[in-house]
């Protein structure tokens, strides 16, 4: 290849669906990314919740190697080993039975709401179809999810949005009340929304959707895409609250940065998902399916876990005395490595002003919505990093606050 792709090839070559920053990194390795002209970066951003060990981490890149000099893909026709050991490990980890494989968080959801319905429609017949999700929520971009979501804007211009869905508000389960029945087959809820501003789910919240579920006869599904696999401290969030999902859905950290997803469930669920009622070419791909499993053995230690909540605190730590300097958030929240700071009312919208500025100062750094600056770094982010990144952060936030 002789020509050397710049961010023009972007606007002139891809669909112009997505806004990508002006640098191409090109190479990266644990917490740290270089660009096109070997300037570093710090990674708070992660791939998005993704890239849980950081770049090129040592573990994950034995297991792509190893695995790629054996097995590629075989298709569903037959099974492999490496996914049969993912699952297997999936299933001892957690509440789960069962386990089914997929590429990515939006197809683990839409296999989540296909099969609510149609344990639903095999146990109690056609009319009990009513999915509830929340106001401010995100379960993918496929047509089905993106209707369960409780953002408008990412379903508006594509036609009629799939009927038998309604959105409550999150953390108010008086309003889950008013629209829970006899008709309900799901209800679909992220222990902490990250699309919708980083907010966490009270345990009392959680627990009444439990309840409310038992009572009316309907399953509880957790997205757990974002804060599954180590993000917030546990094995996966629902740990945290000590409430038991009957289907959970999992993804991005979950693959280290290669592409899988898993739904999670029960054997008194996962019946209603027969031979023949859905399926997916790449699903428990055996490249995937090994680079997850070494990922999920890693991560799911002592060690690991519990350096989480240390570097969160050395995170909240380091953000409230930005904030004591210069005022510019309203709250800190999160919980684990899934931190959102949103922004005060005199800088409200502005959280996505400070992503160029940070970048200019060595940072990448997310958003959640326009006005919540968003980390999601590696699990295991070496302290001088968070320190270092967190420097640079408030360099950018100065030249906000002076109007740069």
């Amino acid at each position: 290849m002789s020509h050397t792709p710049t961010r023009a090839d972007f606007d002139q070559h891809m669909v112009p669906n997505y806004s990508p920053q002006k640098v191409i990194p090109v190479r990266g390795e644990g917490s740290r990314l270089w660009d096109q002209d070997g300037r570093e970066y710090i990674d708070f951003a992660g791939g998005i919740a993704v890239n849980s060990l950081g770049h090129c981490h040592p573990v994950m890149v034995e297991a792509l190697k190893t695995q790629g000099e054996k097995l590629w893909h075989l298709s569903n026709v037959y099974t492999n080993e490496p996914a049969l050991a993912l699952a297997r490990e999936l299933t001892e980890r957690t509440f789960a039975d069962k386990v089914y494989l997929c590429s990515s968080g939006g197809e683990a959801n839409e296999a989540a709401l296909k099969l609510a319905r149609r344990w639903a429609f095999d146990n109690y017949g056609e009319q009990k179809n009513r999915i509830i999700s929340f106001g401010k929520s995100f379960h993918g971009r496929t047509f089905f999810t993106v209707s369960v979501g409780g953002q408008p804007k990412y379903s508006q211009g594509f036609g009629p949005v799939p009927g038998g869905i309604v959105h409550a508000e999150y953390n108010n389960l008086d309003s889950v009340r008013e629209l829970i029945g006899d008709t309900t087959c799901a209800v679909m809820v992220e222990p902490i929304q990250g699309e919708g501003g980083i907010i966490p789910a009270t345990a009392e919240f959680l627990e009444g959707l439990r309840a409310l579920c038992d009572e009316h006869n309907a399953l509880l599904v957790f997205d757990e895409v974002q804060t599954g696999v180590g993000r917030t401290g546990s094995f996966y969030s629902y740990m945290d609250y000590g409430v038991t999902p009957d289907i959970l859905t999992s993804a991005k950290g979950l693959g280290g940065g290669f592409p899988v997803g898993a739904m999670l469930t029960t054997d008194r669920v996962a019946p209603a998902m027969a031979i023949g009622t859905h399926g997916s070419t790449y699903g428990g791909n055996a490249l995937a399916s090994a680079v997850a499993l070494a990922g999920v053995c890693h991560i799911d230690t002592p060690e690991v876990l519990a350096g989480v909540a240390k570097r969160h605190d050395l995170f909240r730590e380091h953000l409230e005395e930005i904030n004591r300097k210069h005022g510019v958030f309203k709250e800190i929240r999160g919980k684990g490595l899934l931190i959102g700071a949103e922004m005060a009312p005199e800088y409200e919208g502005r959280a996505k002003d400070i992503l160029p500025l940070a970048i200019e100062e060595g940072l990448m750094a997310l958003i959640a919505g326009p006005n919540v600056l968003r980390m999601t770094p590696s699990l295991v982010v070496p302290e001088a990093d968070i320190k270092e990144g967190l420097a640079r952060l408030e360099r950018a936030v100065a030249r906000l606050v002076a109007g740069q």
